[in-house]
């Protein structure tokens, strides 16, 4: 059938472009109610910040091919299911489910690639399953334990879902780094004991005459390269650094000189599209799921879009994006 397809053609430019898809004996049909645009790695793309000959994601079926122009991205669509394969079992009509699917109206895939949205879940909620999903992952990575210090940089919305969720734990301290005002009082709403911007965090916060002077466990969330930096300064002996930013082709020039070393900092990368191999023998990409489907019902996900915008007016939701970090916060597209 005819549908209509996002395409980022070049930096600073979307298009709308039609384009078809024929859905297979084991595909279903669904027609989008609702998608979510991601200010990360959606921004990277949209101002020419990727590797273009990097696969958009070998782990999803609908994101084939690389990253570069004319482009189709996004991975969180919500809609219903309208028509099955032959082969596909008459249940999954008229299902809502989220699928890691491009911004587009309609969009064929199998059942195994769906998830399928709780009753009480409203679309605009299920959209942002991917964020929690994010969330989930970087918490599980990062461990944290009981009592620690645990510094989140970044109040975007991955940010601000990790946020809630280390909120549960019994940390010593939660404490956010963010340089807008508005989001460091959400990352407040949701958990954090303090928020403050960058130029705020001192070093020296937590020095102690015991010997567990800096924070144990940080975060670098903020897409920013240069806080990763930020995160080492206040980074305690024996201590992790997670990174859930992904750069692009941002340089980085992380500094590794002074006591990095002497300090056994550790920095791990942390990757939604697997699973960390110590989580293997317990942990299963079902489970995950299924954990961050609770979470998503946990979460107050739905206070954190501030707009949302027809899917004809995709161009100007990418352009509210860059422009105004401090008012677009989630953004959502609407079909």
């Amino acid at each position: 059938m005819q549908r209509r397809s996002l395409y980022f053609t070049g930096p600073q430019a979307v298009e709308l472009r039609e384009t078809s898809t024929v859905p297979s004996a084991d595909e279903v049909l669904v027609e989008t109610h609702v998608s979510a645009i991601s200010a990360g790695t959606e921004l990277l793309i949209y101002h020419g910040q990727v590797p273009s000959d990097l696969p958009a994601d070998e782990t999803l079926e609908a994101l084939q091919g690389d990253l570069s122009y004319p482009l189709r991205y996004g991975y969180a669509a919500v809609g219903e299911v309208v028509e099955t394969g032959t082969t596909v079992e008459d249940e999954w009509l008229g299902r809502t489910v989220m699928a890691f699917n491009p911004h587009e109206t309609h969009f064929s895939a199998e059942p195994t690639d769906l998830v399928v949205v709780p009753d009480g879940v409203e679309p605009a909620e299920a959209a942002l399953y991917p964020t929690v999903e994010t969330a989930t992952t970087l918490v599980l990575d990062g461990r944290p334990r009981l009592g620690e210090r645990v510094v989140v940089f970044g109040a975007g919305v991955i940010g601000l879902c990790t946020i809630g969720l280390l909120a549960s734990f019994p940390l010593s301290e939660l404490l956010v780094v963010d340089p807008i005002d508005s989001r460091r009082e959400r990352a407040r709403q949701l958990g954090a004991d303090v928020a403050m911007p960058p130029d705020e965090l001192s070093a020296d916060r937590w020095d102690d005459d015991a010997g567990s002077d800096g924070a144990d466990l940080l975060y670098e969330l903020s897409g920013q390269p240069a806080a990763l930096d930020d995160a080492r300064a206040v980074a305690g002996y024996d201590s992790r650094i997670v990174v859930g930013s992904w750069y692009g082709t941002k340089p980085t020039t992380l500094d590794l000189g002074g006591d990095f070393h002497r300090d056994r900092v550790s920095i791990e990368s942390s990757q939604v599209s697997t699973l960390a191999p110590e989580l293997r023998g317990r942990w299963t990409f079902d489970r995950r799921t299924d954990t961050a489907l609770e979470n998503l019902t946990a979460l107050p996900v739905e206070s954190l879009v501030t707009h949302r915008l027809p899917f004809e007016d995709a161009p100007e939701a990418y352009r509210l994006i860059d422009e105004r970090p401090e008012d677009a916060l989630q953004v959502l597209l609407t079909y």
